[in-house]
C-alpha cells in the first residue's frame, strides 16, 4: 500500500503548513492511455456492427443470411434462424436426384444474384 500513497515534499520558501504533492510513479501515464484505448476499441467495435448492420446478430428473434466468398473462391453460406446459427460450404461439385424446380435464379450485369420464387 505504500506505493499508492502520495509522498509529501517541502519547497523553498514556504512554511510546512503549506505542502505539495509529488508522485514518484513514472507509470501514472500509462493507466489513462490503457483506459483511453479500451473506449476507443468499444467505440470502433459499435461503429463497424451499425455500419453493416449487424445488430440482428444479437436478436434472438431474427432470422438472416450471409453469404461469403474466401480469397481461394470457396463459398460458405451463414444462416441464422432464432438462436441457432448454421454454416454450410458451397462446393463446385454438380449432384444428380430427384427434385422439384423452387424458382429461378438471375445475374444481373452489377454480378448480383437474384432469387425469384415461382
Amino acid at each position: 500500500m505504500k506505493y499508492f500513497q502520495k509522498r509529501r515534499i517541502k519547497k523553498a520558501g514556504r512554511g510546512f503548513g503549506d505542502a505539495a504533492f509529488r508522485d514518484d510513479d513514472p507509470m501514472t501515464g500509462v493507466a489513462n492511455l490503457f483506459d483511453i484505448g479500451l473506449v476507443f476499441i468499444v467505440g470502433l467495435l459499435m461503429t463497424l456492427f451499425s455500419a453493416y448492420h449487424l445488430q440482428d446478430l444479437f436478436d434472438q428473434t431474427s432470422e438472416m443470411t450471409i453469404m461469403k466468398q474466401h480469397p481461394s473462391g470457396e463459398m460458405e453460406i451463414i444462416t441464422k434462424k432464432g438462436t441457432r446459427v448454421k454454416a454450410m460450404k458451397v462446393s463446385k461439385f454438380k449432384t444428380t436426384g430427384q427434385g422439384e424446380r423452387l424458382g429461378i435464379a438471375y445475374r444481373l450485369e452489377d454480378g448480383t444474384m437474384v432469387y425469384v420464387p415461382e
